[in-house]
C-alpha cells in the first residue's frame, strides 16, 4: 500500500478500485471545477489493510489520515474541534460498485457542546446548530456505538406530541436541547459510556465503522446478488459538511438526470427545504418535485440543471446525482449512474446513441441483458404495495394468477374449461407436462433453479417459482398452508416468478412493453454479434414464437417431449411393453407418422433454418406409471377384483418398472446406450426426420435437420448411431426421391467426451454442449437433488462463486469445453460447435462461449432476446481485449 489516503483533487474517475465509486466521481467534479465540498478519501487498500490488521487502523493510515485533515482544515480555514472556526465533516462509504443503503455514514462529525456554540455564534442560527448537533447524536449511535434509531425517535416522537409539534421545523433550539440531553441518556443508559465529545475520536470511530459495514449481513447480501466480489474493500470519503438546514434559503434533494422509470429525458427527483440529507428519504416531511425548485430558488435550479446536463455528458450516462443547497449556494455531494428499470435502460441507451453521447457499442453495453426478461412477461404493478405469503426460488421470471390445482390432470382438464389455474406440486416430474403446458404457472415446494418444473418452464415462457420450502402441500386434502393459514384448491393466488413471492388473490398486473427502442437495440445486436443465437423448442408452437424473437435456428429439439402427450403415451407403452421385437416396431409404425407430423411442423416455421433433432434421451421408465401409485392401484384391485383384466395389465406394468428400475437413471440405460440396446427406435426417428425434410423438399421448401445422438461418451457408440441414421436416410431417399441434405453430431454431455473429443469428431459434423448433464457429470451432483439439500448453502457461504447449473463453471466443466472444441477441431478444423444447456442463455457463460470461439448458443424462446444482446456484448468486449492487448504490444515494441 503505497498510499492510503487521497485528497479529492489528486484522484480522478480512473482510480474507482481505490477510491470507490462515490470517492472517483467526487474527485472528477472536484477535477472539473463542479461546486464539491473539500475533502479526502481513505482508500480501498486501507480497508484491506484495516481486516490485515485485525480490524484495527495501521499507523500508516493513521498518520496520513491526519495528514490529509490539516490539509483539509488550511483549505477551509477552519479545524476540527475548535470553537471559533469549527470544522464539521461527513463520513460516507464508497465501495468500487455502487451499493445504494447497504453501508453507513456519518453526517455533521465534529460537533460537541463547545463547538455547537461556536456554530452558533458564527450562524447567529441556535435552532440550526443543535437540530445539527441532535442528528449527529443520533446517527453516529446508530452507526459506530450500535445504538438504534428507534430509540432516539421514540423520544422525539413523544416529545413533539406533548408540545404539540407535527413536524420538526417546529422545534425551537431550546427544544432541541432538551432532546440532547435526553438522546445523552439514551446513549449512556445503551453503552454504559457518556457520548464521546472528542472530535478526533468520533473521526477515528466513524472510519472504523464504515471498514465494518463492509462486512454486515446486508452489504454481504447485497454483494451476492448482484456478483460483486467480497474483496475489493470500501473507500472511505471524508468531506467538509454542507448545511441545507440553515433556513428557507437552503436544502437539499435527489435528481436523475433522467426518469429512472420510463427513461423519458426530463429532470427526475426531490427536495426539502431547510433540511439535511437523510430527511428526504425518511419519510417525516413531504418531498417537493424538482421541478418546483425552479419557483422557489430560479437561479439554483438554473445552474443545477446545467450542471446535470453537463455530468450526463461526461459521464455518458444517466446520473443519479445527491446536492445541497447552502444559504442560496449550490453544492454538489456525490454523482453516480442512476439505477433504472429495464424500460428505461433500454430507451435512455437507444436516446444517447442517437443524441451522439454513445456510440453504438457503448449503448449496447449500457443495457444488462437480464433486464430484458422484464420486459418480455408480465409482472406485477409497480405501484401495487406488496404483502407476499410466502417466497421462494424465482426459477423464472413473469406474473400470473390464477386458481390453485394439485395435480396435471386437474390444470389440464380445467384449462380446457376456460379457467386459468396455477399448478401448485412438492415436485414436478415429465408426467406432469401436459399439466404445465395447461397451466399460467408452476410453485413447487422442493426442488432449484434447474429442477424440472424451473427448466420447462423458462423454456415455455411460464412463471416458475420453486424450493417454497415453507409451503405444506395437503395432496389428499387438495389445500396447502404456510404458518397455518390454508389455501384451499380452486383458491385465487397470483406468483411473482421474478421475485419468488406468492400473494393470496388477485393482484393488478402489467403487460409486456416491446418498444421500438427494444427492437432498435436488438437489431444493433445483431449487427454486432459474432455468434449465432439459436432457440430450445420441442413444438410448430414454440418454434413460431422463437423465430418471433430472433432465433436463427433451433439448438436442441428434444424428442421426447413429443412422446409425452397424453394421446401418444399408450402407444409408447405398448412400445415399451412389447415381448418381441415385431410387436415393438408395430407400436414404432404407429408412432411415426406422429413424429414425423411434429418435424414437418417445425421445419415449416422454421423456414430453412437448421433445426438440431436430438434423438430419444431419457430412460424408458419415465414413460410408465409412478412405480408406488401404481403398487396402490394393484393392491387395491387384487382386493377389490381380483378377476379384472386391468389387474393383468397392471401386473404386467409392474413387472416392466422392475425390470427398468435402476439405482441411478441418470448415469443408466438412456441417451445413445438406448440406441445401442434397441437401434429400431433411433431408426423410426431417423426415418420421421427424413420424412418430413423429404415431404418439404418436394414442396419447394429448404429443410436443414442435424441429427444430434445423446450422451455419447465413446467414438464406437456415434459410430454405430451414425449409420443407423444414414441408413435411415437412405431408405427415405430411395423411397421419395428426394435427395436429403443433413448432418449427424453429437452432445457432449459427460466428460470422456470432451477427453476425446479429437477421436469423437471423426465421426462427427457438429458438437453441441449439453452443459446441464455435463455440470452433473463433472461435479457429481444431482441437478434435482443438489439445490434443495446443499448447493445453495454452497452459494451463500463461498464455497462455490455461483450455481454452476445457472453459471458455467469456468474452472472445471469451462475447461472440458474449451478440450473438446480445441480436440475436435484440432481434427475438423471447420467443425461446427454450440452450447444448448441452461447456460445458453446466461449472459454470463454467454461470454465464456465467445471466448471459447463457439458458433452459437441455443437457450429457451424467451431468452432469445437476452442471448442476442448478450452475444453483442461479448463481441464488443473480446474486440476490446484484443485491441488493448494489440495496442500493450505496440506500446513496448
Amino acid at each position: 500500500m503505497k498510499q492510503a489516503v487521497y485528497m479529492f483533487e489528486e484522484g480522478s474517475q480512473e482510480m474507482r478500485n481505490i477510491l470507490g465509486g462515490k470517492g472517483a466521481n467526487l474527485a472528477e467534479m472536484t477535477r472539473i471545477g463542479l461546486p464539491v465540498p473539500e475533502g479526502f478519501t481513505v482508500s480501498t487498500d486501507a480497508c484491506k489493510d484495516y481486516y490485515a490488521n485485525e480490524a484495527q487502523l495501521s499507523v500508516k493510515v493513521k498518520q496520513e489520515l491526519f495528514a490529509a485533515l490539516r490539509k483539509l482544515e488550511d483549505k477551509t480555514g477552519k479545524k476540527l474541534g475548535a470553537v471559533d472556526q469549527p470544522l464539521f465533516v461527513s463520513v460516507r462509504s464508497g465501495a468500487v460498485f455502487s451499493m445504494p443503503g447497504m453501508m453507513d455514514t456519518v453526517l455533521n462529525l465534529g460537533m460537541n457542546d463547545d463547538t455547537v456554540e461556536g456554530m452558533t455564534r458564527l450562524t447567529g442560527n441556535a435552532r440550526f446548530s443543535y437540530d445539527s448537533y441532535r442528528r449527529f447524536i443520533q446517527m453516529f449511535s446508530d452507526v459506530v456505538l450500535g445504538v438504534e434509531t428507534y430509540f432516539f425517535e421514540r423520544e422525539l416522537e413523544r416529545y413533539r406530541a406533548e408540545k404539540g409539534y407535527s413536524t420538526d421545523p417546529e422545534m425551537s433550539a431550546d427544544d432541541w436541547k432538551a432532546i440532547i440531553e435526553t438522546y445523552k441518556g439514551i446513549v449512556l443508559d445503551h453503552t454504559d459510556e457518556p457520548f464521546p465529545e472528542d472530535p478526533h475520536r468520533q473521526l477515528l470511530l466513524s472510519i472504523e465503522a464504515v471498514f465494518d459495514s463492509w462486512n454486515n449481513d446486508r452489504a454481504q447480501i447485497y454483494r451476492r446478488l448482484n456478483k460483486i466480489p467480497h474483496d475489493l474493500g470500501t473507500a472511505v470519503t471524508i468531506q467538509s459538511m454542507v448545511f441545507g438546514n440553515m433556513g428557507e434559503d437552503s436544502g437539499t434533494g435527489v435528481a436523475f438526470t433522467r426518469d429512472p422509470s420510463s427513461g423519458e429525458g426530463i429532470l427526475y427527483g426531490e427536495y426539502l427545504v431547510n433540511a439535511q440529507g437523510e430527511d428526504v428519504v425518511a419519510g417525516i416531511r413531504t418531498p417537493q418535485p424538482i421541478a418546483t425548485l425552479k419557483d422557489v430558488m430560479p437561479d439554483v435550479y438554473e445552474q443545477f440543471a446545467s450542471t446535470c446536463n453537463r455530468l450526463e455528458a461526461h459521464y455518458g450516462d444517466m446520473q443519479d446525482i445527491e446536492f445541497t443547497v447552502e444559504s442560496g449556494k449550490l453544492y454538489l455531494l456525490q454523482t453516480r449512474n442512476g439505477k433504472r428499470t429495464a424500460q428505461a435502460a433500454v430507451k435512455i441507451a437507444v436516446d444517447m446513441k442517437k443524441e451522439n453521447v454513445l456510440t453504438k457499442e457503448e449503448a449496447l453495453l449500457r443495457v444488462n441483458p437480464d433486464q430484458l426478461n422484464h420486459l418480455l412477461h408480465r409482472r406485477i404493478d409497480e405501484n401495487y404495495e406488496r404483502n407476499s405469503l410466502i417466497k421462494g426460488l424465482p426459477a423464472s421470471p413473469g406474473a400470473a394468477t390464477g386458481k390453485v390445482v394439485f395435480t396435471a390432470d386437474d390444470a389440464d382438464l380445467c384449462a380446457k374449461k376456460g379457467e386459468k389455474v396455477i399448478l401448485v406440486r412438492p415436485e414436478t416430474t415429465p408426467d406432469d407436462i401436459h399439466g404445465i403446458i395447461a397451466s399460467e404457472a408452476v410453485v413447487t415446494s422442493r426442488g432449484g433453479m434447474t429442477s424440472h418444473a424451473a427448466v420447462v418452464a423458462r423454456g415455455m415462457g411460464k412463471a416458475c417459482i420453486c424450493g417454497c420450502d415453507g409451503l405444506k402441500i395437503n395432496l389428499e386434502d387438495k389445500q396447502f398452508s404456510v404458518n397455518g393459514q390454508i389455501v384451499q384448491y380452486f383458491d385465487t393466488i397470483t406468483i411473482d416468478g421474478s421475485t419468488g413471492e406468492v400473494f393470496l388473490g388477485e393482484v393488478p398486473m402489467m403487460e409486456p412493453e416491446l418498444s421500438g427502442e427494444f427492437q432498435e437495440l436488438l437489431v444493433w445486436s445483431d449487427e454486432l454479434r459474432r455468434m449465432g443465437v439459436r432457440s430450445n423448442a420441442d413444438n410448430p408452437h414454440d418454434a413460431a414464437k422463437s423465430r418471433e424473437l430472433g432465433a436463427e435456428g433451433i439448438g436442441l429439439c428434444r424428442t421426447e417431449h413429443m412422446f409425452m402427450d397424453p394421446a401418444r403415451i399408450p402407444i409408447v407403452q405398448e412400445m415399451i411393453l412389447a415381448d418381441t421385437q415385431t410387436e415393438r416396431e408395430k407400436a414404432l409404425e404407429k408412432l411415426l407418422p406422429m413424429q414425423q407430423e411434429d418435424f414437418t411442423g417445425i421445419f415449416k416455421e422454421m423456414a430453412g433454418l437448421p433445426v438440431t433433432i436430438r434423438l430419444l434421451d431419457p430412460p424408458l421408465h419415465e414413460f410408465l406409471p409412478d412405480k408406488e401409485e401404481l403398487l396402490v392401484d394393484l393392491t387395491k384391485l387384487q382386493i377389490t377384483d381380483p378377476a379384472s383384466p386391468q389387474l393383468k395389465e397392471k401386473q404386467k406394468l409392474m413387472r416392466k418398472l422392475r425390470e427398468l428400475d435402476e439405482f441411478n437413471p441418470m448415469l443408466g440405460h438412456r441417451g445413445c446406450r438406448l440406441g445401442m440396446t434397441h437401434p429400431e427406435i433411433y431408426e423410426m426417428q431417423a426415418k420421421a426426420v427424413f420424412y418430413a425434410a423429404a415431404d418439404l423438399a418436394g414442396q419447394g421448401q429448404e429443410v436443414k435437420p442435424e441429427v444430434m445422438i445423446p450422451l455419447v461418451g465413446h467414438v464406437n457408440e456415434l459410430k454405430a448411431m451414425r449409420l443407423v441414421v444414414e441408413n435411415a436416410a437412405q431408405v427415405v431417399a430411395e423411397e421419395t426421391g428426394q435427395k436429403l441434405d443433413y448432418t449427424v453430431g453429437t452432445m457432449i454431455e459427460v466428460p470422456r467426451a470432451a477427453l476425446t473429443a479429437d477421436e469423437i469428431a471423426a465421426e462427427a459434423d457438429f458438437f453441441s454442449f449439453g452443459t446441464n448433464d455435463l455440470t452433473q457429470t463433472t461435479f457429481g451432483y444431482s441437478r434435482d437433488d443438489a439445490e434443495g439439500k446443499f448447493l445453495t448453502r454452497y452459494v451463500e457461504t463461498e464455497v462455490l462463486e455461483a450455481n454452476p447449473f445457472m453459471e458455467i463453471d469456468r474452472k472445471g466443466v469451462g475447461k472440458l469445453v474449451e478440450m473438446g472444441v480445441n480436440l475436435g477441431r484440432g481434427t475438423k478444423p471447420g467443425l461446427k460447435t454450440g452450447i444448448c444447456g441452461e447456460h445458453g442463455g446466461d449472459p454470463h457463460s454467454i461470454q465464456f462461449c465467445e471466448n471459447q470461439g463457439l458458433d452459437y448458443v441455443s437457450c429457451s424462446p424467451f431468452r432469445v432476446p437476452v442471448a442476442r444482446l448478450a452475444a453483442a456484448q461479448a463481441a464488443i468486449m473480446a474486440q476490446q481485449k484484443a485491441a488493448a492487448a494489440d495496442k500493450s504490444v505496440r506500446k513496448a515494441l
